[in-house]
């Protein structure tokens, strides 16, 4: 028997094989495909999950497969610069292609000691008081604690532990590719703008070497069941556009509907799900696979901490309570950003009125936080208030995330490597105690902290502030467990 078997090893399973893993889970990943994506389709690391990248010692290894460009004009493609002074020292996008994140995590995953396994579909799974038994297609029987579904959107797992999955059906269609242009880059500029003012979504953006990101409408196109055609591309263009720009040579086509849908429960027993088998919805704002990604990172060390047994009640719980809020907000905003994209008049007055609210910087920033998930503040409840008169800024940062900040023995998330949490203590006075296997320490009277003391969970998020040693106590307990004598 395994501790935990993941179903699917796109980016949210090998994210969530390698938290594991910082905790000597005995992990297996089951992954249907023998092959990686055909296709080479880039996707963007939004800010957020560049910091988790950070404080798991994966930036440096990812960075140079990629290409950073300002956080900005995510927002329902409307055009507005990055705004200054976000709080992050990842402040950009990464721009990288699928297969290649996909392959780096699953690297990651392996060197830590996970087990991965392709071309085996899971096809049924029972659960008992004590685990999990999963049979595959071939009528292989595993046998785990738990089962993860990392499975997509389409998920079996999802499907067969009977979770609903209510939401809308997609109602519209596009098209969208990566492909080579034959004209110059100063007329393309000049068609889309023109187009853009009647037709959305509809771009052509460079990525250099000639070749472009294009999406276009797929209304008339083959039916939808089949993959996309260059063809398919360029029928469109010229309908739209009045020329189909020379499109030839394309890395990847695909196309995606507006479906919009998230399930009622993360968890059912021993089974829980996560990524795009948990919540699907269009791919505007570039959003996806880094909520997936980040699912992963908040399950980790909570299930760990239930198989090692050291997780206080309901530790596992808080998975959904935190996160499905989150997606259900995701949601919320890609319906309004799909709103935004339509040519009827109502939108399109809606769209011009916000495109001028956001030259307000605010505006502008709250916007572009929601879609980096910097804006994030989970609801710890009362009892996770500050208790003490130093606590300043601390009701607005409980909950939060904490950025990289200088600290004395470097960048604070080097120090969250091994998914442990830590109390950084800017007084000197405390101590993890009965908590220091679960938990690190670190006394800095320098961090630049607007709050004496932050106990942080393996996630980065801040769980306690203050400067009392019993209230830290009274936390410690909530989230790391009964201390060890």
């Amino acid at each position: 028997m395994v501790d935990v078997i993941i179903a699917g090893c796109g980016p949210t399973g090998a994210m969530l094989a390698a938290e594991l893993r910082l905790h000597d889970v005995r992990v297996l990943v089951l992954d249907k495909e023998t092959e990686p994506a055909s296709f080479v389709r880039i996707v963007g690391l939004h800010i957020r999950s560049l910091e988790l990248m950070a404080m798991r010692g994966l930036l440096d290894r990812v960075l140079p497969h990629g290409r950073q460009r300002p956080a900005g004009g995510f927002f329902a493609a409307i055009a507005k610069p990055a705004p200054e002074g976000l709080d992050s020292a990842h402040a950009y996008l990464l721009g990288i292609p699928q297969p290649v994140i996909v392959r780096l995590l699953e690297e990651h995953a392996i060197e830590l000691g996970a087990q991965v396994r392709h071309g085996c579909a899971v096809a049924g799974f029972e659960q008992d008081d004590e685990g999990v038994t999963v049979e595959l297609a071939d009528g292989e029987q595993l046998r785990s604690r738990y089962l993860v579904g990392c499975d997509g959107a389409r998920s079996t797992i999802r499907k067969l532990l009977g979770v609903g999955f209510p939401g809308e059906p997609s109602r519209t269609e596009t098209l969208m590719g990566e492909i080579e242009v034959g004209v110059p880059q100063e007329e393309i500029a000049a068609k889309v703008a023109e187009v853009g003012e009647t037709h959305r979504p509809f771009w052509l953006r460079p990525f250099g070497q000639g070749i472009y990101s294009v999406v276009v409408p797929a209304a008339g196109v083959s039916d939808r069941a089949q993959p996309p055609t260059l063809d398919d591309f360029k029928q469109q263009l010229r309908a739209i556009a009045g020329t189909d720009f020379g499109v030839h040579s394309p890395r990847w086509l695909s196309r995606f509907g507006d479906a919009t849908r998230l399930a009622e429960r993360y968890r059912v027993g021993r089974v829980l799900l996560a990524g795009d088998a948990a919540h699907i919805h269009p791919p505007v704002g570039g959003q996806g696979l880094n909520l997936g990604v980040q699912d992963s990172v908040n399950l980790g060390w909570k299930l760990a901490a239930q198989i090692r047994g050291w997780a206080p009640d309901s530790l596992l719980d808080t998975y959904q309570a935190e996160r499905h809020p989150v997606a259900a907000d995701v949601l919320d905003n890609t319906r309004a950003q799909m709103e935004l994209l339509s040519t009827e008049p109502g939108p399109q007055a809606v769209r011009r009125l916000l495109t001028e609210l956001m030259d307000f910087h605010e505006v502008n920033r709250h916007l572009i936080e929601k879609i980096t998930a910097i804006d994030i503040r989970y609801d710890f409840g009362e009892a996770c208030e500050p208790n003490n008169q130093h606590s300043g800024a601390g009701p607005d940062l409980l909950g939060r995330r904490l950025r990289d900040i200088d600290v004395k023995q470097g960048r604070l998330y080097d120090l969250l490597h091994r998914g442990r949490g830590l109390l950084l203590d800017r007084t000197e006075r405390l101590t993890v105690g009965g908590w220091s296997d679960r938990v690190d320490y670190l006394g800095d009277p320098t961090a630049v902290l607007d709050v004496p003391c932050v106990l942080l969970r393996p996630d980065g998020h801040i769980a306690w502030i203050g400067d009392d040693q019993q209230d830290l106590d009274d936390h410690l307990t909530r989230w790391f467990g009964t201390p060890t004598t």
